[in-house]
Protein backbone atom coordinates (compact mmCIF):
# COMPACT_ATOMS: atom_id res chain seq x y z
CA UNK A 1 0.00 0.00 0.00
CA UNK A 2 1.16 3.76 -1.12
CA UNK A 3 1.90 5.81 2.40
CA UNK A 4 -0.93 8.21 2.57
CA UNK A 5 0.64 11.50 2.05
CA UNK A 6 0.81 14.57 5.19
CA UNK A 7 -1.57 17.33 5.26
CA UNK A 8 -0.13 20.67 6.36
CA UNK A 9 -2.15 23.51 6.99
CA UNK A 10 -1.18 27.48 6.95
CA UNK A 11 -3.42 29.56 9.00
CA UNK A 12 -4.16 32.95 10.59
CA UNK A 13 -5.75 36.40 9.74
CA UNK A 14 -5.33 38.26 6.28
CA UNK A 15 -2.65 40.15 6.08
CA UNK A 16 -0.12 37.74 7.92
CA UNK A 17 1.86 36.28 4.80
CA UNK A 18 0.28 32.54 4.52
CA UNK A 19 0.00 32.57 1.43
CA UNK A 20 3.65 33.49 0.13
CA UNK A 21 4.82 30.98 3.17
CA UNK A 22 2.52 28.25 2.42
CA UNK A 23 3.53 28.32 -1.27
CA UNK A 24 7.69 28.40 -0.01
CA UNK A 25 6.84 25.53 1.77
CA UNK A 26 5.38 23.42 -0.87
CA UNK A 27 8.51 24.71 -2.39
CA UNK A 28 10.82 23.14 -0.15
CA UNK A 29 9.16 19.92 -0.10
CA UNK A 30 9.22 18.93 -3.52
CA UNK A 31 12.90 19.94 -3.41
CA UNK A 32 13.55 17.44 -0.69
CA UNK A 33 11.77 14.61 -2.96
CA UNK A 34 8.60 14.93 -1.48
CA UNK A 35 5.51 15.17 -3.85
CA UNK A 36 3.66 18.06 -2.30
CA UNK A 37 0.75 20.03 -3.55
CA UNK A 38 -0.67 23.69 -3.08
CA UNK A 39 -4.31 24.30 -2.77
CA UNK A 40 -6.73 26.51 -0.61
CA UNK A 41 -9.78 27.16 0.68
CA UNK A 42 -11.66 28.11 -0.94
CA UNK A 43 -9.73 26.56 -4.15
CA UNK A 44 -9.71 29.25 -6.97
CA UNK A 45 -7.72 27.33 -9.42
CA UNK A 46 -8.37 24.00 -8.67
CA UNK A 47 -11.59 22.98 -10.76
CA UNK A 48 -13.54 22.76 -7.82
CA UNK A 49 -16.88 25.32 -6.97
CA UNK A 50 -14.21 27.35 -4.69
CA UNK A 51 -13.43 29.71 -7.72
CA UNK A 52 -17.08 30.08 -8.24
CA UNK A 53 -17.67 30.77 -4.32
CA UNK A 54 -14.68 32.99 -3.93
CA UNK A 55 -16.27 35.10 -6.85
CA UNK A 56 -19.67 35.29 -4.85
CA UNK A 57 -17.86 36.44 -2.00
CA UNK A 58 -16.01 39.40 -3.39
CA UNK A 59 -17.86 40.39 -5.89
CA UNK A 60 -21.43 39.69 -4.81
CA UNK A 61 -23.12 42.65 -6.91
CA UNK A 62 -21.63 40.20 -10.06
CA UNK A 63 -24.22 37.58 -9.51
CA UNK A 64 -27.66 40.02 -8.93
CA UNK A 65 -26.37 39.45 -4.73
CA UNK A 66 -26.50 42.54 -2.96
CA UNK A 67 -25.16 41.09 0.59
CA UNK A 68 -24.91 37.32 1.79
CA UNK A 69 -25.17 36.60 5.46
CA UNK A 70 -22.95 35.66 7.42
CA UNK A 71 -23.94 32.48 8.05
CA UNK A 72 -24.86 31.63 5.03
CA UNK A 73 -21.53 32.80 3.68
CA UNK A 74 -19.97 30.37 5.98
CA UNK A 75 -22.04 27.62 4.84
CA UNK A 76 -21.10 28.33 0.81
CA UNK A 77 -17.64 28.04 1.91
CA UNK A 78 -18.06 25.01 3.75
CA UNK A 79 -19.44 23.90 0.73
CA UNK A 80 -16.62 24.31 -1.35
CA UNK A 81 -14.09 23.11 1.39
CA UNK A 82 -16.39 19.75 0.89
CA UNK A 83 -15.59 19.74 -2.93
CA UNK A 84 -11.94 19.93 -2.60
CA UNK A 85 -11.64 17.59 0.20
CA UNK A 86 -13.46 14.49 -1.95
CA UNK A 87 -12.36 15.64 -5.73
CA UNK A 88 -8.50 16.76 -5.07
CA UNK A 89 -7.56 16.77 -1.78
CA UNK A 90 -8.27 13.17 -0.37
CA UNK A 91 -6.83 12.08 -3.93
CA UNK A 92 -3.81 13.63 -3.43
CA UNK A 93 -3.16 12.05 0.24
CA UNK A 94 -4.24 8.26 -0.69
CA UNK A 95 -1.87 8.51 -3.71
CA UNK A 96 1.00 9.62 -1.28
CA UNK A 97 1.31 12.81 -2.27
CA UNK A 98 1.06 16.10 0.46
CA UNK A 99 -1.23 18.33 0.74
CA UNK A 100 -0.62 22.16 1.49
CA UNK A 101 -3.51 23.61 2.48
CA UNK A 102 -3.42 27.83 2.96
CA UNK A 103 -6.53 28.08 5.36
CA UNK A 104 -8.69 25.37 6.85
CA UNK A 105 -12.06 25.27 8.88
CA UNK A 106 -10.47 27.20 11.73
CA UNK A 107 -11.25 30.68 9.24
CA UNK A 108 -14.71 29.74 8.58
CA UNK A 109 -15.36 30.04 12.20
CA UNK A 110 -13.19 32.59 12.99
CA UNK A 111 -14.55 35.13 10.42
CA UNK A 112 -18.33 33.28 11.27
CA UNK A 113 -17.90 34.52 14.64
CA UNK A 114 -16.60 37.85 13.32
CA UNK A 115 -19.53 38.06 11.31
CA UNK A 116 -21.56 37.82 13.47
CA UNK A 117 -22.65 34.20 12.61
CA UNK A 118 -24.63 32.29 15.63
CA UNK A 119 -21.80 30.10 17.11
CA UNK A 120 -24.10 27.20 17.33
CA UNK A 121 -25.13 27.04 13.95
CA UNK A 122 -21.34 27.58 12.94
CA UNK A 123 -20.18 24.68 14.93
CA UNK A 124 -22.97 22.31 13.17
CA UNK A 125 -21.62 23.83 9.49
CA UNK A 126 -18.45 22.81 10.43
CA UNK A 127 -19.21 19.31 12.02
CA UNK A 128 -20.51 18.64 8.41
CA UNK A 129 -16.50 19.64 7.22
CA UNK A 130 -15.25 17.41 10.04
CA UNK A 131 -17.42 14.52 8.33
CA UNK A 132 -15.93 15.11 4.95
CA UNK A 133 -12.63 14.79 6.27
CA UNK A 134 -12.92 11.35 7.99
CA UNK A 135 -9.75 10.06 9.86
CA UNK A 136 -7.41 13.06 7.76
CA UNK A 137 -6.15 15.50 10.39
CA UNK A 138 -3.10 17.92 9.74
CA UNK A 139 0.58 16.24 10.41
CA UNK A 140 0.58 20.19 11.79
CA UNK A 141 -1.05 23.83 11.65
CA UNK A 142 1.62 26.50 11.28
CA UNK A 143 -0.10 29.29 12.98
CA UNK A 144 0.96 32.31 11.61
CA UNK A 145 1.43 35.49 13.34
CA UNK A 146 2.83 39.21 12.98
CA UNK A 147 1.71 42.39 14.93
CA UNK A 148 0.70 44.84 12.51
CA UNK A 149 -1.05 43.28 9.12
CA UNK A 150 1.27 43.55 5.94
CA UNK A 151 -1.47 45.45 3.53
CA UNK A 152 -3.82 47.64 4.93
CA UNK A 153 -7.13 46.05 6.96
CA UNK A 154 -9.26 47.54 9.92
CA UNK A 155 -7.52 47.80 12.71
CA UNK A 156 -10.08 46.69 15.01
CA UNK A 157 -11.59 43.92 12.70
CA UNK A 158 -7.66 42.78 12.51
CA UNK A 159 -7.47 42.58 15.87
CA UNK A 160 -10.68 40.58 16.33
CA UNK A 161 -9.24 38.38 13.97
CA UNK A 162 -6.07 37.87 15.57
CA UNK A 163 -7.52 37.23 19.20
CA UNK A 164 -10.14 34.51 17.46
CA UNK A 165 -7.20 32.43 15.93
CA UNK A 166 -5.75 32.40 19.23
CA UNK A 167 -8.89 31.28 20.81
CA UNK A 168 -9.24 28.52 18.51
CA UNK A 169 -5.63 27.08 18.35
CA UNK A 170 -6.16 26.86 22.22
CA UNK A 171 -9.39 24.67 21.86
CA UNK A 172 -7.74 22.82 19.17
CA UNK A 173 -4.13 22.27 21.18
CA UNK A 174 -5.42 18.69 22.19
CA UNK A 175 -6.02 17.08 19.11
CA UNK A 176 -3.60 19.11 16.24
CA UNK A 177 0.45 19.60 16.02
CA UNK A 178 -0.04 23.43 16.34
CA UNK A 179 3.01 25.23 15.30
CA UNK A 180 3.42 29.31 15.78
CA UNK A 181 5.42 31.10 13.04
CA UNK A 182 6.55 34.16 13.44
CA UNK A 183 6.50 36.25 10.81
CA UNK A 184 7.49 40.03 12.24
CA UNK A 185 11.00 40.23 10.33
CA UNK A 186 12.04 39.45 6.80
CA UNK A 187 10.41 36.38 5.38
CA UNK A 188 13.53 34.61 4.81
CA UNK A 189 13.34 33.89 8.92
CA UNK A 190 10.04 32.73 8.80
CA UNK A 191 10.78 30.11 6.59
CA UNK A 192 13.98 29.49 8.13
CA UNK A 193 11.72 28.39 11.39
CA UNK A 194 9.38 26.60 8.60
CA UNK A 195 12.50 24.91 7.11
CA UNK A 196 13.84 23.95 11.21
CA UNK A 197 9.89 21.96 11.95
CA UNK A 198 10.32 20.00 8.88
CA UNK A 199 14.18 19.01 9.56
CA UNK A 200 12.73 18.34 13.31
CA UNK A 201 10.19 16.17 11.35
CA UNK A 202 12.27 14.51 9.66
CA UNK A 203 14.75 13.48 12.46
CA UNK A 204 12.51 11.38 13.61
CA UNK A 205 13.53 7.80 14.08
CA UNK A 206 11.78 4.59 15.78
CA UNK A 207 13.24 5.14 19.31
CA UNK A 208 12.49 8.87 19.38
CA UNK A 209 8.80 8.57 18.41
CA UNK A 210 7.12 8.80 21.72
CA UNK A 211 9.42 12.18 22.01
CA UNK A 212 8.68 13.53 18.28
CA UNK A 213 5.14 12.69 17.42
CA UNK A 214 3.16 15.26 16.59
CA UNK A 215 0.11 15.59 19.15
CA UNK A 216 -3.16 13.47 18.78
CA UNK A 217 -5.89 12.70 20.62
CA UNK A 218 -4.17 11.10 23.03
CA UNK A 219 -1.42 13.84 23.67
CA UNK A 220 -2.69 16.85 25.60
CA UNK A 221 -5.41 17.98 27.36
CA UNK A 222 -6.98 21.23 27.30
CA UNK A 223 -7.21 23.42 30.55
CA UNK A 224 -10.78 23.10 30.09
CA UNK A 225 -11.27 19.48 29.98
CA UNK A 226 -13.42 18.45 33.12
CA UNK A 227 -14.36 14.68 34.09
CA UNK A 228 -17.38 12.98 32.90
CA UNK A 229 -20.26 13.93 35.27
CA UNK A 230 -21.12 10.50 35.53
CA UNK A 231 -17.60 8.42 36.13
CA UNK A 232 -18.90 5.58 38.81
CA UNK A 233 -16.37 2.61 39.16
CA UNK A 234 -14.75 4.47 36.21
CA UNK A 235 -17.46 4.17 34.11
CA UNK A 236 -16.79 4.15 30.72
CA UNK A 237 -13.30 3.14 30.93
CA UNK A 238 -12.57 -0.10 32.35
CA UNK A 239 -9.75 -0.52 34.95
CA UNK A 240 -7.75 -3.99 36.10
CA UNK A 241 -6.55 -5.36 38.74
CA UNK A 242 -3.48 -3.23 38.30
CA UNK A 243 -5.56 0.19 38.67
CA UNK A 244 -5.78 -0.61 42.35
CA UNK A 245 -2.31 -1.47 42.72
CA UNK A 246 -1.67 2.10 41.21
CA UNK A 247 -2.85 3.55 44.54
CA UNK A 248 -0.68 0.89 46.71
CA UNK A 249 2.25 1.41 45.24
CA UNK A 250 1.74 5.72 45.26
CA UNK A 251 1.05 5.28 48.78
CA UNK A 252 3.70 3.03 50.05
CA UNK A 253 6.07 5.17 47.82
CA UNK A 254 5.45 7.66 49.71
CA UNK A 255 5.28 6.21 52.97
CA UNK A 256 9.23 4.85 51.88
CA UNK A 257 9.94 9.17 51.42
CA UNK A 258 8.68 10.18 54.65
CA UNK A 259 10.47 7.48 56.50
CA UNK A 260 13.98 8.11 54.93
CA UNK A 261 13.00 11.76 55.76
CA UNK A 262 12.57 11.11 59.24
CA UNK A 263 16.47 9.19 59.08
CA UNK A 264 14.95 6.14 60.08
CA UNK A 265 17.20 2.85 58.99
CA UNK A 266 15.96 0.49 56.82
CA UNK A 267 14.47 -1.59 55.72
CA UNK A 268 11.82 1.05 54.72
CA UNK A 269 9.62 -1.24 53.67
CA UNK A 270 8.40 -4.69 53.59
CA UNK A 271 7.71 -4.65 49.73
CA UNK A 272 10.43 -6.80 48.35
CA UNK A 273 9.72 -5.04 44.37
CA UNK A 274 10.24 -1.73 46.28
CA UNK A 275 13.67 -2.73 48.33
CA UNK A 276 15.06 -4.25 45.50
CA UNK A 277 14.31 -2.00 42.28
CA UNK A 278 14.69 1.43 41.86
CA UNK A 279 11.65 3.63 41.56
CA UNK A 280 11.33 7.39 41.39
CA UNK A 281 9.17 9.18 44.23
CA UNK A 282 4.89 9.93 43.90
CA UNK A 283 6.25 13.68 43.90
CA UNK A 284 8.33 14.61 40.68
CA UNK A 285 9.72 17.57 42.47
CA UNK A 286 11.48 14.89 45.51
CA UNK A 287 13.69 13.04 43.12
CA UNK A 288 16.81 13.64 43.37
CA UNK A 289 17.66 15.22 39.61
CA UNK A 290 14.58 17.74 40.46
CA UNK A 291 15.91 18.42 44.04
CA UNK A 292 19.25 19.48 42.46
CA UNK A 293 17.77 21.38 39.91
CA UNK A 294 15.28 23.47 42.00
CA UNK A 295 18.12 24.19 44.85
CA UNK A 296 21.62 24.58 43.20
CA UNK A 297 20.41 25.00 39.41
CA UNK A 298 17.56 27.30 39.48
CA UNK A 299 17.36 29.33 43.13
CA UNK A 300 21.51 29.02 43.44
CA UNK A 301 21.91 32.13 40.92
CA UNK A 302 21.40 34.95 39.41
CA UNK A 303 17.25 35.29 39.33
CA UNK A 304 16.90 37.49 35.97
CA UNK A 305 15.01 35.95 33.25
CA UNK A 306 17.43 35.25 30.95
CA UNK A 307 19.44 33.55 33.40
CA UNK A 308 16.58 31.06 34.68
CA UNK A 309 16.12 29.84 31.46
CA UNK A 310 19.40 29.62 30.12
CA UNK A 311 20.68 27.31 33.60
CA UNK A 312 17.52 25.62 33.63
CA UNK A 313 17.77 24.71 29.98
CA UNK A 314 21.28 23.75 30.22
CA UNK A 315 20.73 21.46 32.81
CA UNK A 316 17.90 19.91 31.67
CA UNK A 317 19.31 19.20 28.03
CA UNK A 318 21.56 16.69 29.92
CA UNK A 319 19.35 16.51 32.69
CA UNK A 320 22.89 15.45 35.04
CA UNK A 321 24.38 16.34 37.65
CA UNK A 322 27.67 15.05 37.18
CA UNK A 323 27.36 16.68 33.65
CA UNK A 324 26.47 20.27 35.68
CA UNK A 325 29.10 19.76 38.31
CA UNK A 326 32.03 19.17 35.30
CA UNK A 327 30.76 22.41 34.05
CA UNK A 328 31.02 24.34 37.12
CA UNK A 329 34.41 22.93 37.96
CA UNK A 330 35.83 23.91 34.23
CA UNK A 331 34.01 27.46 34.30
CA UNK A 332 32.98 28.59 37.63
CA UNK A 333 29.41 29.85 38.11
CA UNK A 334 27.48 29.06 35.23
CA UNK A 335 25.79 32.15 33.20
CA UNK A 336 24.36 32.79 30.08
CA UNK A 337 26.39 36.52 29.99
CA UNK A 338 30.23 34.56 30.43
CA UNK A 339 28.33 31.43 27.80
CA UNK A 340 31.37 30.69 25.35
CA UNK A 341 30.19 28.04 23.06
CA UNK A 342 34.26 26.69 21.94
CA UNK A 343 34.63 26.80 25.44
CA UNK A 344 31.41 24.58 26.44
CA UNK A 345 32.13 22.31 23.37
CA UNK A 346 35.73 21.33 24.26
CA UNK A 347 35.08 20.53 27.99
CA UNK A 348 31.86 18.05 27.07
CA UNK A 349 33.97 16.48 24.23
CA UNK A 350 36.37 15.49 25.79
CA UNK A 351 34.50 14.28 28.94
CA UNK A 352 32.44 12.27 26.52
CA UNK A 353 35.12 10.11 25.44
CA UNK A 354 35.23 8.62 29.08
CA UNK A 355 31.94 8.68 30.47
CA UNK A 356 28.21 9.43 29.61
CA UNK A 357 27.16 13.06 29.89
CA UNK A 358 23.43 12.63 29.27
CA UNK A 359 21.11 10.93 31.60
CA UNK A 360 19.35 7.90 30.23
CA UNK A 361 16.39 8.88 31.67
CA UNK A 362 14.71 9.70 28.44
CA UNK A 363 16.17 9.77 24.95
CA UNK A 364 17.39 13.02 23.49
CA UNK A 365 17.70 13.47 19.44
CA UNK A 366 20.31 13.96 17.87
CA UNK A 367 19.48 17.44 16.20
CA UNK A 368 22.11 16.29 13.17
CA UNK A 369 19.77 17.69 10.12
CA UNK A 370 18.84 20.49 12.30
CA UNK A 371 21.71 21.64 13.13
CA UNK A 372 24.39 20.14 10.70
CA UNK A 373 26.96 18.30 13.42
CA UNK A 374 27.53 14.94 14.23
CA UNK A 375 27.92 16.01 17.92
CA UNK A 376 25.11 15.59 19.85
CA UNK A 377 25.89 17.77 22.62
CA UNK A 378 27.07 20.45 20.17
CA UNK A 379 23.64 20.61 18.25
CA UNK A 380 21.91 20.57 21.75
CA UNK A 381 24.33 24.02 22.52
CA UNK A 382 23.49 25.28 19.48
CA UNK A 383 19.83 24.89 20.12
CA UNK A 384 19.91 27.22 23.29
CA UNK A 385 22.03 29.63 21.73
CA UNK A 386 19.25 29.94 19.25
CA UNK A 387 16.43 30.03 21.85
CA UNK A 388 18.47 33.15 23.82
CA UNK A 389 18.55 35.01 20.47
CA UNK A 390 15.42 34.68 20.07
CA UNK A 391 14.52 36.23 23.48
CA UNK A 392 12.87 32.93 24.27
CA UNK A 393 13.13 34.01 28.22
CA UNK A 394 11.39 36.81 27.99
CA UNK A 395 8.56 35.65 25.91
CA UNK A 396 8.14 32.70 28.28
CA UNK A 397 7.69 35.38 31.18
CA UNK A 398 5.07 36.81 29.44
CA UNK A 399 3.01 34.27 28.40
CA UNK A 400 -0.23 33.91 30.56
CA UNK A 401 -0.89 30.33 30.20
CA UNK A 402 1.71 26.81 30.44
CA UNK A 403 0.27 25.69 27.30
CA UNK A 404 1.63 28.78 25.85
CA UNK A 405 4.72 28.30 27.03
CA UNK A 406 4.99 24.68 26.13
CA UNK A 407 4.19 25.96 22.36
CA UNK A 408 6.41 27.68 22.19
CA UNK A 409 9.17 25.28 23.61
CA UNK A 410 7.88 22.41 20.70
CA UNK A 411 7.86 24.96 18.01
CA UNK A 412 11.81 24.54 18.14
CA UNK A 413 14.04 21.66 16.51
CA UNK A 414 14.90 18.55 19.33
CA UNK A 415 11.97 19.30 21.46
CA UNK A 416 8.82 17.26 21.03
CA UNK A 417 5.66 16.91 22.64
CA UNK A 418 7.61 14.84 25.68
CA UNK A 419 10.48 17.29 26.41
CA UNK A 420 8.36 20.43 26.06
CA UNK A 421 6.39 19.18 28.69
CA UNK A 422 8.99 18.15 31.39
CA UNK A 423 10.88 21.54 30.34
CA UNK A 424 7.98 23.57 31.33
CA UNK A 425 7.40 22.00 34.30
CA UNK A 426 11.15 22.95 35.50
CA UNK A 427 10.50 26.13 34.20
CA UNK A 428 7.89 27.02 36.67
CA UNK A 429 9.74 25.53 39.67
CA UNK A 430 10.95 29.18 38.83
CA UNK A 431 10.15 32.73 39.40
CA UNK A 432 10.03 32.63 35.73
CA UNK A 433 6.49 31.17 35.64
CA UNK A 434 3.58 31.02 38.28
CA UNK A 435 1.43 28.31 36.36
CA UNK A 436 -0.56 25.55 38.44
CA UNK A 437 0.53 22.05 37.49
CA UNK A 438 -2.88 21.30 36.87
CA UNK A 439 -3.61 23.13 33.69
CA UNK A 440 -2.51 20.18 31.57
CA UNK A 441 -0.67 17.10 30.74
CA UNK A 442 1.02 15.22 28.37
CA UNK A 443 1.35 11.25 28.43
CA UNK A 444 4.78 10.10 28.28
CA UNK A 445 5.34 6.84 26.39
CA UNK A 446 5.96 4.98 30.19
CA UNK A 447 2.53 6.55 31.55
CA UNK A 448 1.00 5.21 28.35
CA UNK A 449 2.71 1.70 29.30
CA UNK A 450 0.92 2.16 32.68
CA UNK A 451 -2.52 3.25 30.99
CA UNK A 452 -2.42 0.50 29.44
CA UNK A 453 -1.98 -2.08 32.11
CA UNK A 454 -4.20 -0.40 34.98
CA UNK A 455 -6.70 0.00 32.21
CA UNK A 456 -8.56 -2.71 29.25
CA UNK A 457 -10.56 0.24 28.24
CA UNK A 458 -9.75 3.60 28.52
CA UNK A 459 -13.67 4.23 26.86
CA UNK A 460 -14.15 7.11 25.19
CA UNK A 461 -11.78 9.32 26.90
CA UNK A 462 -8.32 10.56 26.20
CA UNK A 463 -4.89 9.25 28.00
CA UNK A 464 -4.24 12.68 28.88
CA UNK A 465 -8.26 13.21 29.62
CA UNK A 466 -7.86 10.06 31.71
CA UNK A 467 -4.81 11.25 34.39
CA UNK A 468 -6.58 14.13 35.02
CA UNK A 469 -9.69 12.11 35.96
CA UNK A 470 -7.35 9.97 38.45
CA UNK A 471 -6.00 12.89 39.69
CA UNK A 472 -8.92 14.70 40.72
CA UNK A 473 -10.12 11.19 41.93
CA UNK A 474 -7.14 10.58 43.98
CA UNK A 475 -8.71 11.52 47.23
CA UNK A 476 -11.80 8.96 46.64
CA UNK A 477 -9.48 6.16 45.97
CA UNK A 478 -7.67 6.42 48.69
CA UNK A 479 -10.62 5.89 50.47
CA UNK A 480 -12.48 3.26 48.57
CA UNK A 481 -9.22 1.19 49.43
CA UNK A 482 -8.92 2.09 53.15
CA UNK A 483 -5.77 3.75 52.47
CA UNK A 484 -3.81 6.74 54.26
CA UNK A 485 -2.04 8.68 51.91
CA UNK A 486 0.65 10.86 53.29
CA UNK A 487 0.85 13.91 50.85
CA UNK A 488 3.46 16.30 50.48
CA UNK A 489 2.80 18.30 53.21
CA UNK A 490 -0.47 18.92 52.64
CA UNK A 491 -0.03 19.37 48.79
CA UNK A 492 -2.47 16.23 46.82
CA UNK A 493 -0.74 14.76 43.93
CA UNK A 494 -0.53 16.79 40.79
CA UNK A 495 -1.40 16.06 36.80
CA UNK A 496 2.57 15.39 36.82
CA UNK A 497 2.64 13.24 39.55
CA UNK A 498 0.09 11.08 38.64
CA UNK A 499 1.36 10.85 34.82
CA UNK A 500 4.75 9.91 36.40
CA UNK A 501 3.27 7.28 38.25
CA UNK A 502 1.55 5.39 35.96
CA UNK A 503 5.15 5.16 34.63
CA UNK A 504 5.88 3.72 37.52
CA UNK A 505 3.20 0.95 38.06
CA UNK A 506 3.82 0.11 34.59
CA UNK A 507 7.58 -0.95 35.72
CA UNK A 508 6.58 -2.32 39.31
CA UNK A 509 3.32 -4.55 37.80
CA UNK A 510 6.25 -6.25 35.43
CA UNK A 511 7.06 -7.99 38.47
CA UNK A 512 3.88 -7.91 40.59
CA UNK A 513 1.28 -8.77 37.99
CA UNK A 514 3.39 -10.35 35.32
CA UNK A 515 0.47 -11.74 33.55
CA UNK A 516 -0.72 -8.07 32.28
CA UNK A 517 1.84 -7.31 29.54
CA UNK A 518 0.32 -3.64 28.27
CA UNK A 519 1.46 -1.78 25.33
CA UNK A 520 5.34 -2.05 26.17
CA UNK A 521 5.22 -6.29 26.11
CA UNK A 522 8.56 -5.43 28.86
CA UNK A 523 9.08 -7.83 31.40
CA UNK A 524 12.01 -6.89 33.76
CA UNK A 525 12.57 -4.15 35.79
CA UNK A 526 16.10 -2.84 34.48
CA UNK A 527 17.44 -0.60 37.45
CA UNK A 528 18.65 -2.08 40.94
CA UNK A 529 17.97 0.14 44.24
CA UNK A 530 21.38 1.06 45.77
CA UNK A 531 21.23 3.36 48.65
CA UNK A 532 24.55 6.32 48.27
CA UNK A 533 25.49 8.35 51.20
CA UNK A 534 24.19 11.53 49.71
CA UNK A 535 22.52 13.39 51.78
CA UNK A 536 19.20 15.61 50.43
CA UNK A 537 17.92 18.64 52.43
CA UNK A 538 14.81 18.50 50.74
CA UNK A 539 13.51 22.42 49.48
CA UNK A 540 10.89 23.30 46.87
CA UNK A 541 9.73 25.96 44.97
CA UNK A 542 9.32 28.91 47.92
CA UNK A 543 6.21 29.53 46.10
CA UNK A 544 4.33 26.49 47.02
CA UNK A 545 4.76 26.96 50.70
CA UNK A 546 6.08 23.85 52.04
CA UNK A 547 9.97 24.94 53.23
CA UNK A 548 8.04 26.92 56.10
CA UNK A 549 5.62 23.64 57.13
CA UNK A 550 9.00 21.12 56.98
CA UNK A 551 10.79 23.86 58.89
CA UNK A 552 7.78 23.33 61.28
CA UNK A 553 7.81 19.55 61.17
CA UNK A 554 11.39 19.22 61.73
CA UNK A 555 11.28 21.48 64.86
CA UNK A 556 8.20 19.06 65.92
CA UNK A 557 9.70 15.96 65.52
CA UNK A 558 13.60 17.05 67.33
CA UNK A 559 15.12 15.74 64.09
CA UNK A 560 16.41 16.49 60.79
CA UNK A 561 13.52 15.12 58.66
CA UNK A 562 14.38 16.74 55.63
CA UNK A 563 17.94 14.57 55.70
CA UNK A 564 18.03 11.60 53.73
CA UNK A 565 20.22 9.24 52.05
CA UNK A 566 19.63 9.50 48.66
Amino acid sequence: MRQLGKLYVFEGPDGVGKSELSSRFAAMLNERGTPAKLLSFPGKNDGTIGKLVYDLHHAPQSFGVMKESSSSLQLMHIAAHIDAIEAVILPALHAGTSVVLDRFWWSTKVYGLAGGSDKRLLESMIDVELAAWGAIRPWVVFLIQRKTPLRPEPESQWRQWCELYERVSAQERSRTRIVPVDNNGLIEGAVRQLALSLSDAETETADEADIQMPLDLSTVSSPRISPPAVFSGLSPAKPTVVYDTYWRFAAERQEIFFKRCRHEPPPWTSDRILSEFKFTNAYRASDRVSQFLIKEVIYGGDQSEEELFFRTILFKLFNKIGTWQLLEQAFGAITYAEFDFKSYDHVLSKASVSEAIYSGAYIMPSGSVAFGTTRKHRAHLKLLMQMMEDEVALRIADAKTMLEVFTLLRSYPMIGDFLAYQYVTDLNYSTLTNFSEMEFVVPGPGAKGGISKCFESIGGLTESDLIRVVTERQQAEFERLGIRFKSLWGRPLQLIDCQNLFCEVDKYSRVHHPEITGSSGRTRIKQKFRATDTVIEYWYPPKWGLNEKIATSEKELGNETSRVSA
